[in-house]
């Protein structure tokens, strides 16, 4: 059955049909997409979940890269002032 057409050529569905036909068009692109990126068949929830992990994992790494250096920094601060402050008292060698 062919849809009616107007006098310009335009196609008139019902809404539950073109509803129905955007859904489909939807479905089928999202699939095309993942099967683009190699996110296709049985395995893609897997392999999606997979990817969240391992995303979840850099940002702790990250996080935790920042906490080390902003540590490490400190301490060297913290040396260097004990290292000058014992030279400025004079703490250590003669006596003089």
């Amino acid at each position: 059955m062919t849809p009616p057409k107007s006098a310009s050529d335009h196609i008139h569905l019902p809404k539950s049909e073109f509803e129905a036909l955007l859904e489909g068009a939807a479905e089928k692109g999202a699939k095309k997409a993942l099967a683009d990126v190699g996110l296709e068949g049985e395995t893609a929830a897997e392999d999606v979940r997979d990817l969240r992990s391992l995303l979840e994992a850099i940002k702790i790494v990250r996080h935790t890269a920042l906490q080390t250096t902003v540590h490490v920094i400190v301490t060297a601060v913290f040396v260097l002032i004990v290292v000058g402050a014992t030279i400025k008292l004079k703490l250590f060698g003669s006596g003089s």
